[in-house]
């Protein structure tokens, strides 16, 4: 999370390491490789949510009521944050989410439900590029992971996928955005997301005024 951000932001990264060669002949130099470098820009997008409270709720003289709108809201507008960190498109307004990076590795299972040689297949096209370090872990639908708790490795081994909220040794985050059947693996320390605000509330008692209702922005 990158907080406090104005404006776009212009982020260096390296596309290419450079390659290290043995020495023939003693004195010799060593041969000149240079890194490829690149760069991720963050510019800023904008979401919004909004709720009505009627004029019988507002006459609640409870906090809670408060509280519940509030937290609503909030709520809505972080697992919105979060679906564009997974799989935003890119257009539209939205960032461009995992699901869509250009780069990426992809793992193809053969069947929806992935066997235990596809699930390390994904640990292994991390390894091949040399990203398996980090905060690694797994991210998949509620009802996958179900799947997966009950799948065993091999024909009557009873020893399943995932056991103890685990996956292959590795954390699982268990999270309806994603669509079914699809998987996450890899290094989140590498996902950035950026924070150009912070959370605007705007209460607005005229829109609906004839109704008595107010508008929470």
């Amino acid at each position: 999370m990158l907080r406090g951000l104005q404006g776009n932001v212009v982020i260096p990264k390296k596309t290419a390491a450079s390659s290290a060669g043995w020495i023939a002949t003693e004195g010799t130099a060593a041969s000149e490789s240079e890194f490829t470098s690149g760069s991720v820009t963050m510019s800023p997008k904008v979401i919004g949510a909004f709720t009505d409270a009627t004029r019988l709720l507002l006459q609640q003289s409870s906090l809670d009521v408060e509280n519940l709108i509030r937290d609503d809201l909030t709520k809505s507008i972080a697992t919105a944050i979060d679906l564009g960190a997974l799989a935003g498109s890119g257009s539209s307004g939205q960032p461009t989410g995992i699901a869509n990076t250009s780069g990426i590795n992809t793992t193809t299972f053969a069947a929806a439900n992935p066997t235990w040689a596809e699930i390390v297949a994904m640990e292994s096209a991390v390894a091949n590029d040399n990203a398996l370090t980090g905060s690694l872990g797994y991210i998949c639908r509620p009802a996958d992971f179900g799947t997966l708790k009950t799948t065993e490795k091999a024909t009557n081994t009873a020893q399943f996928i995932a056991v103890n909220d685990e996956i292959n040794g590795y954390k699982v985050v268990v999270s309806p955005q994603l669509t079914a059947n699809n998987y996450v693996f890899g290094n989140f320390d590498d996902l950035l997301v950026g924070m150009f605000g912070g959370l605007d509330i705007v209460v607005d008692p005229f829109s609906n005024s004839t109704s008595g209702t107010v508008r929470i922005v």
